[in-house]
């Protein structure tokens, strides 16, 4: 999911899997959420969501125990 938040003015979210970026990709972090609404809610206020860039969440899951 791409979230976006342009000037702090609403919060714009894409669905999908983004495997390219025509953007440079400028770091990464893993951030701790109770779902997906808190982590969009998170990064929507990062500077990189609200210069007009976008921030892509990405849900790690843990592997099944066999």
């Amino acid at each position: 999911m791409q979230v976006r938040n342009p000037d702090a003015t609403g919060i714009s979210t894409t669905q999908g899997p983004f495997m390219a970026s025509g953007l440079p990709i400028a770091g990464f972090a893993i951030i701790e959420a109770a779902d997906m609404a808190e982590a969009v809610d998170l990064v929507s206020r990062v500077p990189c969501a609200v210069a007009h860039g976008v921030v892509e969440i990405w849900p790690l899951e843990e592997p099944e125990q066999s």
